[in-house]
């Protein structure tokens, strides 16, 4: 195999501009030059790409075959060349990230999606997990830095930066008693089974003496869902309508529920790249908007 990219080019462009002079043009090159050069591809390659019995130059059968194979190979020897200027310019070949499963998805998809356009070399991983899930990935070196909602301390191997907040409410099936209250108050909780997010060694607050445990946000709004009892939720959670029954939230004042924090977590040691500075912040400003 003895062609050349710059005769592939140059077999395109002809096609494209419908003429060996006017491909010639183009190029600043000599007619002759392009059509030695599309002369030595087809000798190279076994097939004529153009009839030229005609007065204007033409694709054979074989020739509209290969045109699709060349534009196919020009397409990926421009993404070779991309990939390599954005590695020459300090970019990152690869990224792993690890995503709380409860994180909000549209501050997430948003996300992903401006990624997409502002990174398009970049080899993305995404794993996804409970929080305490997450934080082991990173542990393990299977993702280099994880989004999480705060639970509890964090380990001394870890840093991390404040990601933002999401409002959390107390959730319950849309036909539980509960649901028919204005208003509901400490001592109306206190009847009904609560279903708590448990995380190693984090004391979660519990109001009612029936409790049920869960590491999985998703799981236990599947859990209020199926009216097993009432639970305090990130209120993107409470609100997907992905469950058999709806979810309705409750007035509570009384409780005075504050925000989860999110933060970003890494391992002691390892900087986080341009890259990931980006995706903290850019995360930062999407989950601010909601």
């Amino acid at each position: 195999m003895q062609w050349t990219l710059d005769q592939i080019r140059q077999f395109v462009l002809t096609v494209d501009t419908g003429s060996f002079s006017a491909a010639a043009r183009h190029l600043g090159k000599a007619q002759s030059a392009v059509s030695t050069a599309i002369a030595l591809l087809e000798a190279d390659l076994g097939v004529e790409l153009f009839d030229r019995s005609r007065r204007t130059v033409q694709l054979t059968d074989a020739g509209q075959v290969l045109l699709l194979e060349a534009r196919e190979l020009l397409r990926q020897a421009e993404g070779l060349n991309n990939r390599a200027r954005s590695l020459n310019a300090g970019g990152e070949a690869r990224l792993t990230l690890a995503l709380d499963e409860a994180l909000p998805y549209a501050a997430t998809s948003a996300l992903l999606r401006e990624m997409s356009s502002r990174f398009p070399d970049l080899e993305l991983t995404l794993l996804n997990g409970t929080a305490t899930e997450v934080a082991g990935y990173v542990t393990a070196e299977r993702a280099d830095v994880a989004f999480h909602f705060v639970r509890g301390e964090m380990a001394g191997s870890f840093d991390q930066r404040h990601v933002g907040s999401v409002p959390q409410g107390v959730f319950v099936a849309n036909d539980h008693p509960l649901a028919g209250l204005d208003v509901v108050r400490r001592r109306d909780l206190v009847k009904y089974r609560q279903i708590v997010m448990h995380a190693d060694d984090v004391r979660e607050a519990s109001y009612s003496p029936r409790l049920w445990r869960s590491d999985s946000y998703y799981s236990i709004a599947e859990m209020v869902a199926d009216d097993l009892g009432w639970a305090i939720l990130p209120v993107n959670v409470g609100r997907d309508d992905a469950y058999d029954k709806p979810l309705q939230q409750l007035n509570c004042p009384s409780l005075a529920l504050t925000q989860l924090p999110v933060r970003m977590l890494w391992r002691q040691g390892w900087a986080p790249t341009p890259t990931v500075l980006w995706v903290q912040a850019r995360y930062t400003e999407l989950l601010g908007t909601l």
